[in-house]
């Protein structure tokens, strides 16, 4: 092999490993850094391109996760409410029926009946608080209730308004007054209605809580599996890098040692000289 001052192959040669080794000890460290194989698209363009697809994803499926916490929330007021209503149906048939005794005086019905309205103004007074975030399903007017159930937006559950207010149940003191006997029982008998009615509308709150309850069970599931697809596409392999951490660091130490013995080849020719 030739001798040269000017052009000293050996050092050249050792340089490129060196830095080749350099290149590598960074990648390794910024893995161990950052926990991620692939934490930008200069690392791998298409798998970091499939993970933020899924990382979007992920976020729809969290917006779809508060949007069922609400949607629950909403009709768990709903529910509690309608619950206090028919305890309060039951009170006002407890006054009809005692109204409904031929033997009592006027007197005697028409305090039942005060009473009866009072009932009656404490129904209004559950409906119109029943809000949660501002929807109430309850009163007259009142709100639908919808909730998001994918990572789009696209897809929907929805509940319409359950009005149980005394006039949407039809127990109004104007609809239900007694003044006689006979008047109390078909008072009696539009309060037993009025409790069917409760019934059924508590049925359709109380399934379409559960069915939120499932759909976010659902979306949390899918969720931590879209998560955890991301982590096995991005993620370091942690006990991997370590190794390759020390071996890269050895071969950096020899790659150095190297450059040096190479750097000191030209000095050789001044024996040359002697």
């Amino acid at each position: 092999m030739a001798m040269s001052i000017n052009t000293n192959e050996g050092a050249l040669f050792a340089l490129q490993t060196l830095n080749k080794t350099n290149m590598q000890l960074n990648t390794t460290q910024s893995r161990i850094n950052t926990g991620l194989k692939v934490g930008s698209a200069k690392d791998n363009g298409a798998v970091f391109a499939i993970a933020q697809n899924l990382r979007s994803d992920v976020a729809g499926l969290s917006a779809a996760k508060d949007s069922l916490d609400r949607a629950t929330s909403t009709l768990d007021v709903a529910l509690a409410a309608g619950e206090a209503i028919g305890d309060l149906l039951l009170e006002m048939k407890d006054k009809v029926t005692a109204a409904a005794d031929t033997s009592l005086d006027t007197a005697s019905r028409t305090a039942l009946q005060a009473d009866y309205a009072q009932l009656e103004a404490q129904i209004g007074t559950i409906t119109a608080n029943a809000e949660f975030n501002g929807t109430n399903v309850v009163k007259a007017t009142g709100d639908s209730v919808s909730a998001i159930v994918d990572s789009k937006g696209a897809s929907t559950i929805s509940v319409a308004t359950q009005d149980l207010t005394a006039s949407g149940l039809s127990v109004t003191t104007a609809a239900t007054a007694f003044g006689s006997a006979a008047a109390a029982t078909t008072a009696a008998g539009a309060i037993d209605t009025a409790i069917s009615g409760l019934s059924t509308k508590m049925a359709t709150m109380g399934a379409a809580s559960k069915r939120f309850a499932i759909s976010k069970e659902f979306v949390t599931k899918l969720s931590d599996s879209i998560e955890v697809g991301i982590g096995n596409l991005v993620d370091a392999d942690m006990a991997k890098e370590s190794a390759n951490l020390q071996a890269l660091q050895v071969k950096q130490q020899l790659g150095l040692q190297a450059l040096s013995i190479a750097n000191q080849a030209p000095g050789t020719v001044l024996g040359l000289f002697r």
